[in-house]
């Protein structure tokens, strides 16, 4: 099982579920952090599955029901730069 301090480097979602009334937009704002101090090619299904399993006991908490919903997300995100960023998807 991976470790914890990997999963949540910076302690975010751990504190999350700490923070009494804490709200959905609050939660997704902290996952966006979280998400965002992770590399950039890094594939997030093994981290979010351990803090589901972790945390995720709560299943009243809104962090939960952000955390299972970002196990629908691409996995490693899809960035383009340059000419292909500006034009769209199916341009031929």
């Amino acid at each position: 099982m991976m470790d914890l301090t990997l999963a949540d480097p910076k302690g975010l979602i751990r504190e999350s579920y700490r923070i009494d009334g804490i709200t959905a937009g609050e939660c997704r704002s902290i996952f966006m952090d979280w998400a965002l101090s992770l590399p950039l090619d890094a594939d997030t299904r093994a981290p979010l599955l351990h803090l589901i399993a972790t945390y995720g006991t709560d299943t009243t908490h809104p962090m939960t029901a952000v955390l299972q919903e970002g196990l629908k997300a691409p996995t490693v995100p899809k960035r383009k730069g340059g000419r292909a960023a500006r034009l769209p998807e199916n341009y031929s």
